[in-house]
């Protein structure tokens, strides 16, 4: 990247090694070394207004109202849920006799090795077709409301602007909807396999895949009442060049800039400074 004299411009070149500028004599490295440091200050304090900002409007997502720390808990509630028995699966034969609680440990385990080519090719069966769908549909509508749960707590960190309100309704929405068409198709697809092998498998809903369900419910209403009441957002004072920050950003709209802020502010303290002088001469004078 090419170097230029912060005076007159000139492009420096890689023989130029002197300090000094071969075209205006201006010391390259310290021409305006006080402006500059300041103007750099300024830039990062402005820089930390923004990021500070998105740190308050975190906290409020998070914390701001009751309704936001109940909506914060809910979330990990709804995952905690995940661990509890969502499912029982038991499968009898000849020499083998197993029995299965599904939870989220269980269904890691089981996808990791789950042979989705084999389940597809009996979707595509003319005989057991319609049960491996329905088999894959309820796997399916469990896992997109488990990563649904997952998005919905990144997206509650993000939480306290006007157009999240509605992403996290529909977020919670496709949840409710996704673990209710889970827990259907599971017991369409147990009492269709039962048909075609009676005696060898067992499938039964358990207790906790409906308390997830009614947690992503609740979940659903908090959000609901969040979007309607909204969530005050407590913004901490912060300062550019000692100025408030939401005066240099008015006075900048304006077309005012921070120099001139400064300027105008030394101005001001100089006249105070004249005055207090004048008053304290004054006493000196009269006697």
């Amino acid at each position: 990247m090419a170097s230029y004299c912060p005076k007159c411009g000139y492009k420096l070149k890689i023989k130029d090694i002197k300090p000094e500028c071969p075209k205006c004599g201006v010391n390259v490295l310290y021409y305006k070394m006080d402006e500059r440091l300041l103007a750099d200050a300024d830039k990062v304090e402005e820089e930390h207004v923004h990021f500070q900002a998105k740190v308050d409007r975190i906290k409020a997502s998070l914390f701001g109202s009751k309704a936001a720390i109940a909506r914060f808990a809910l979330c990990f509630v709804a995952i905690g849920v995940l661990f509890l028995p969502l499912a029982k699966v038991s499968i009898s034969g000849p020499y083998i006799e197993k029995s299965s609680t599904v939870n989220l440990l269980f269904l890691y385990e089981f996808i990791s090795k789950l042979d989705f080519d084999a389940v597809f090719g009996f979707m595509k069966s003319a005989v057991l077709g319609k049960v491996f769908t329905e088999y894959f549909a309820a796997l399916a509508a469990v896992l997109l409301s488990v990563l649904l749960v997952v998005i919905n707590l990144i997206s509650v960190f993000f939480s306290a602007q006007k157009r999240s309100k509605a992403r996290n309704i529909i977020i919670d929405s496709l949840a409710v909807i996704s673990a209710s068409a889970g827990v259907l198709m599971f017991t369409k697809f147990s009492k269709s396999i039962v048909g075609f092998f009676p005696g060898a498998y067992s499938g039964k809903v358990s207790f906790g895949s409906f308390v997830f369900i009614g947690v992503l419910a609740v979940l659903l209403i908090v959000n609901i009442v969040i979007a309607k009441n909204g969530i005050p957002v407590k913004y901490k004072q912060c300062y550019i060049s000692g100025f408030p920050a939401e005066e240099v950003f008015a006075a900048r709209e304006k077309g005012i800039t921070l120099e001139q802020m400064r300027a105008e502010r030394d101005a001001e303290n100089a006249e105070k400074a004249e005055a207090q002088a004048a008053e304290e001469k004054e006493p000196v004078a009269a006697e």
